[in-house]
């Protein structure tokens, strides 16, 4: 048994060996827990932010005046003031996403209790800030013109009370959930990758019947594959949560980093079996990038850090049970968001376990039968 276990050490760090080699694939690697989590946080967003904005005010009436003053950052940028024959010219060169048009007598219409309207052209082509920039610029509008006529903003009369608590995000700072949901997706998309690219490339390169001929299992050579694959993304991984996420993004974590740590290397176990399935499927490296896109891409999608599953339908919903990455997500975001400890999350941990032996048994009889048409 001893005998057995030095020789899966043994290949393992082989692996590793033959992955320092492979410099553009760990250029990838470092960049993609280290950049793009950066970026993913940085970068993009669906909050309204320094949306660029242009007033065509042909009332030139206090109260027009008053509505192109009211938007400021950090919602949008200084609006600018262009004439009516612009607009299209403006937004077909991308120079705007918004641009509110006051027509002439606004003030007047408003003063005398009509209702006027308002235009607002939409650059839709900026979906993410289109549809919630629309909504705050009537926001602003409206309580502008209240304020006008009033004297005074003056607050809505409410018959409930909201008293509203917001946990674990208190300021709901989107960055704070991308940085750690790009990393979970990282460890996916990167587990799978590294640990089926290890496989075609030993087959590619004829080394799988250098290792046969040794007295090695086929069961030696995956379990190899898997500890070395798994452990550098878990160590990746965890650097990237505490230098990135923590250290440079500032993101609190109050959940407990060993704990986390444990769980992914439970859903490791599940991820590199994925990988080395499809590896041994494919019959070449560009066949088994075409799996990768169309297997790892909506596991990440559909597992519930983009989309929270209750808003799927019942039937994928059901199917996504089966995939070992809707648990993973569950797990993390329990554990890093809301301090969660083992009694709440040990049925995911469970499943990730269970399906993670199914995934390693199909791995390893797929493997084995690849095994032995090479030979």
């Amino acid at each position: 048994m001893l005998d057995r276990l030095a020789k899966i050490y043994h290949l393992g760090v082989k692996e590793l060996y033959s992955l320092r080699r492979d410099v553009v694939l760990l250029i990838f690697v470092v960049w993609a827990f280290s950049a793009a989590v950066y970026m993913s946080s940085k970068g993009t967003g669906e909050t309204l932010t320094d949306a660029p904005i242009a007033i065509v005010d042909e009332d030139d009436s206090p109260l027009s005046r008053r509505i192109a003053g009211a938007f400021y950052g950090p919602y949008f940028k200084p609006p600018d003031r262009i004439g009516f024959d612009e607009i299209d010219t403006a937004m077909d060169s991308d120079e705007y996403t918004f641009v509110v048009v006051i027509p002439a007598g606004f003030q007047a219409e408003v003063r005398a209790g009509r209702s006027p309207s308002l235009q607002v052209n939409v650059d839709a082509t900026r979906s993410s800030q289109a549809g919630i920039g629309a909504g705050y610029i009537q926001a602003i509008a409206s309580a502008e013109i209240s304020e006008y006529l009033a004297g005074t903003r003056g607050e809505d009369v409410q018959v409930v009370d909201l008293a509203l608590r917001v946990k674990f995000n208190p300021n709901l700072t989107q960055g704070w959930f991308t940085a750690v949901m790009q990393i979970i997706n990282n460890v996916t998309l990167l587990t799978i990758v590294l640990t089926g690219a290890a496989v075609i490339r030993e087959r590619e390169h004829g080394t799988l019947e250098h290792l046969l001929v040794m007295p090695l299992t086929p069961f030696d050579i995956m379990a190899a594959k898997v500890w070395a694959n798994g452990l550098l993304i878990v160590t990746i991984a965890t650097l990237s949560l505490l230098g990135v996420v923590r250290g440079l993004l500032g993101v609190p974590l109050p959940g407990s980093i060993p704990f986390f740590v444990f769980s992914s290397v439970l859903y490791l176990f599940s991820a590199t079996s994925i990988g080395i399935l499809l590896a041994t499927t494919a019959r070449s490296m560009p066949q088994f990038a075409l799996l990768v896109v169309l297997v790892v891409f909506p596991m990440n999608m559909l597992s519930g850090g983009s989309t929270p599953q209750e808003a799927m339908p019942e039937a994928l919903r059901a199917i996504m049970q089966l995939v070992p990455s809707t648990h993973f997500v569950t797990i993390a975001q329990a554990i890093l968001y809301r301090g969660a400890g083992f009694a709440v999350v040990w049925p995911n941990l469970l499943a990730v376990t269970g399906l993670g032996a199914v995934f390693f048994v199909a791995a390893l009889a797929r493997f084995r039968r690849s095994v032995a048409g090479s030979t």
